[in-house]
């Protein structure tokens, strides 16, 4: 791409993701999802055990970026308007009305901590603003802001209490980012950095002082980021192998014996139009112009793993999702 793309947008993309690998240690693969679900104008569902720095992912990309932050704890009994604001009566010596007072889904970057420890009523007040980015309350609409991005989280071994996401809106994800364990050097490093947080935290003015040069990334550097990424080159081999990738999950039997057994629900259009996008949003932040098949492969895990149905046969296997994308890359062929 140009030298005047690689010094403007990428350049303040590439900053507000070392400022997040400062803050966050051994979740490369993390931050990189995050960036794209960012550029892609995506949302997210985060997926991992307590303490594996997922809340702080999101905090950070908040921090470092131009932007409005609103972090909502699911309960069980948290109610839809209080996600998405509701109408308040007003009386004054003037008359009386109704106005719409906003929930915290208004906001430019929403974090929804374990969203499936509230039940189906509540998860589904999230549906129309991630996909229409609009709330309607009261029969009035009202519109999210252009900068807008869900990111949900839930704890896969804690199931007591919870309320699994339906298929539909666990399908207006763009991606489905699982987090593990760091290695033990990187654990090492998390343990010197909360210990330098700390100390820094103890200096209250000094730390007040240094918080107020930076400098957040605007947001304009974002929607910039976006018209480049609309015109990465896609091949059209390369638009046909990933919808070869999303028709293989309909379709498994013509692929192995194995993907038979183990896919009963294939994947929806929704998952040829997240790969697309993410695709050339990997190809960008590697500073090329076109999308390789490793651009596709690298996110197939990602967009794929949520978005498929499998069978008994196969969780009785403990097949899991990812197996099964593994197993799908590895027979259809490439452009």
């Amino acid at each position: 791409m140009s030298d005047k793309n690689d010094s403007g947008a990428r350049a303040r993309i590439a900053e507000l993701q070392a400022r997040m690998g400062e803050a966050i240690i051994g979740q490369k693969d993390v931050i990189e999802r995050l960036l794209i679900g960012l550029l892609a104008n995506g949302n997210l569902l985060v997926e991992g055990l307590p303490g594996l720095a997922k809340t702080r992912a999101i905090k950070a990309l908040a921090r470092n970026l131009e932007c409005d932050f609103s972090r909502i704890q699911f309960t069980p009994d948290l109610l839809p308007s209080d996600v998405t604001g509701t109408e308040v009566y007003y009386q004054s010596d003037q008359g009386s009305e109704f106005r719409f007072e906003p929930g915290p889904i208004f906001a430019n970057i929403v974090l929804a901590d374990e969203i499936n420890r509230a039940p189906a009523k509540v998860q589904a007040a999230l549906l129309e603003a991630m996909e229409e980015r609009q709330v309607t309350v009261a029969g009035k609409t009202h519109r999210m802001e252009p900068l807008f991005m869900v990111m949900a989280t839930q704890n896969p071994i804690e199931q007591e209490g919870t309320y699994p996401l339906p298929e539909a809106q666990m399908d207006r994800f763009l991606m489905h980012v699982n987090i593990t364990y760091p290695p033990v050097e990187d654990e090492v490093e998390v343990i010197r950095l909360v210990r330098r947080e700390e100390v820094a935290a103890g200096a209250a003015s000094e730390g007040a002082a240094q918080a107020a040069l930076v400098v957040p990334v605007p947001q304009e550097a974002v929607f910039t980021a976006r018209r480049e990424i609309g015109a990465i080159k896609v091949a059209d081999a390369m638009e046909r192998y990933m919808a070869d990738l999303v028709n293989a999950t309909r379709v498994p039997g013509q692929f192995s014996e194995d993907l038979e057994r183990w896919i009963e629900v294939g994947a929806s259009p929704r998952a040829s139009l997240a790969l697309d996008k993410c695709g050339r949003t990997h190809a960008w932040l590697a500073g090329r112009d076109y999308v390789d098949p490793e651009d596709v492969r690298a996110i197939a895990p990602d967009v794929l793993r949520h978005r498929l149905g499998l069978s008994y046969e196969a969780q009785g296997e403990n097949v899991t999702p990812d197996r099964v994308v593994e197993e799908i890359i590895r027979h259809v062929a490439l452009p």
